[in-house]
């Protein structure tokens, strides 16, 4: 079992910045990737970065290229999302998601934390 919560979401002004948390809890261990989505209202949720355990790999969504930053500590069970000039069209529920190490699907996810960005 693994949980997952994400917290660090609120309200931002248009081009500003935000920093997301999710703390891993349970059988941690056999975590491989974890990763962020996000959905917003009538859209299906999206992929936006994802990085490996290891920190050997990462990878994220063209749209947020060269504006958010994802990152981990392994000692505290935590990953992050660094959020650059947010626009308002990236108003979303944003979910913290975690792989196995022998799975091809996402096996965890947390509730979500809403991010709103206002113009």
């Amino acid at each position: 079992q693994v949980q997952l919560v994400e917290s660090g979401g609120g309200l931002v002004q248009a081009g500003g910045s935000l920093s997301l948390s999710c703390a891993a809890s349970g059988r941690t261990f056999n975590i491989y990737i974890m990763g962020w989505f996000r959905q917003s209202p009538g859209k299906e949720r999206e992929f936006v970065a994802a990085l490996s355990r290891s920190g050997d790999w990462k990878s994220y969504a063209d749209s947020v290229k060269g504006r958010f930053t994802i990152s981990g500590d392994n000692a505290k069970n935590t990953l992050y999302l660094h959020m650059d000039k947010l626009n308002p069209e990236e108003t979303a529920v944003y979910y913290c998601a975690a792989k196995a190490g022998s799975s091809v699907k996402w096996d965890y996810w947390g509730q979500g934390t809403q991010v709103t960005i206002s113009s």
